[in-house]
């Protein structure tokens, strides 16, 4: 097998692939750097990029630069790479929170490089699931997905469902009670109009999904404050099919591991036909975070909620050109 070739076409690509992953008001919060010769890419935060007031601790950017860079790891596999991470290699700087050195493989990973063909199909869904009911195999195979990068998938029964959708909405009040919070959101959000097309971050109005009937399912209304004309209204599922992932600390070397994990339960989602939204509602709120855990489960400390299920894809939305967010020199 002929050995890859890393030049700055091929570092593009990979980071290309790595963008596509999701984060917190699909802020992007990450930048990437390539030294030619080096055969390492580093990946970096943008503080300029945080939620100060709804992730003031920089959780929810870590899990976004965290999923960019499971997305990283899996174009390097599906190119012939072998993808070595380092989590937070440098001390002095908190922000640099990975290396990757690409190396040439003695046995390439095909269940990383599986996962590519989901780097683009996936798509966060604000719409209405079925309620069709997801095979034990396929959330079998989620939680074991999980487990490879180091965290828990937890699959809540009825009564903790209905305890988590409690706290969701309880974090719809907080956030309406908050104007500072709701002046963040809306700063990433789009009513709808003439911004929708050239838009490079944030969340576009159509992507908000439409309104829901009664409060059932954990989407985010990104459109409460910010009425869109024309904007429908729907019934969502009646029992929403959650998945609470964690780790057992918090820290920042365990959001990195979280946010790896989490993007690869999302990958191995989409490829078994599934369909997803996130919300970190009720997390973004120190006293309902630890609500949210199964005081049951060694799980201590919860990042992410994930609700899962069929339906239709998501639209995509907008990406920052890789000239923004690749320094190579």
């Amino acid at each position: 097998m002929l050995s890859p070739q890393l030049d700055a076409a091929s570092v593009t690509a990979l980071v290309e692939d790595a963008v596509t992953a999701p984060s917190m008001h699909n802020a992007q919060p990450w930048a990437f750097r390539y030294r030619p010769g080096t055969y390492t890419i580093e990946l970096h935060g943008d503080p300029e990029r945080a939620m100060t007031h709804s992730d003031p601790d920089g959780r929810a950017l870590h899990l976004g630069c965290a999923a960019a860079l499971f997305n990283l790891r899996v174009s390097a596999a599906k190119a012939g790479w072998e993808p070595v991470t380092e989590l937070l290699p440098s001390p002095e700087d908190p922000w640099h929170l990975a290396n990757v050195e690409l190396r040439e493989p003695t046995r390439p990973d095909d269940d990383l490089a599986a996962l590519h063909p989901a780097l683009r199909q996936r798509h966060t869904s604000r719409f209405p699931f079925t309620d069709e009911k997801i095979p034990t195999p396929v959330l079998d195979g989620l939680q074991a997905a999980a487990l490879l990068e180091g965290a828990k998938l937890l699959l809540p029964d009825a009564w903790h469902t209905e305890v988590v959708l409690g706290l969701v909405h309880d974090s719809e009040h907080y956030e309406a009670e908050d104007p500072a919070v709701r002046e963040e959101t809306a700063s990433w959000t789009d009513p709808g109009g003439e911004n929708d097309g050239p838009r490079r971050e944030g969340i576009p109005a159509y992507a908000f999904g439409p309104r829901q009937y009664g409060s059932s399912a954990p989407v985010r209304d990104f459109g409460s404050w910010r009425p869109h004309l024309g904007r429908e209204s729907a019934r969502f599922e009646r029992h929403p099919r959650i998945a609470i992932l964690g780790t057992f600390q918090d820290t920042p070397m365990d959001w990195l591991r979280a946010g790896q994990a989490m993007q690869r339960v999302l990958l191995q989602a989409t490829l078994d036909g599934l369909v997803t939204s996130m919300t970190s509602q009720p997390l973004e709120w120190p006293e309902l975070r630890w609500a949210v855990r199964d005081p049951t489960s060694a799980m201590g400390h919860v990042h992410i909620i994930i609700r899962l299920g069929y339906g239709p894809q998501g639209p995509a939305t907008p990406r920052r050109p890789v000239r923004e967010v690749l320094e190579i020199k």
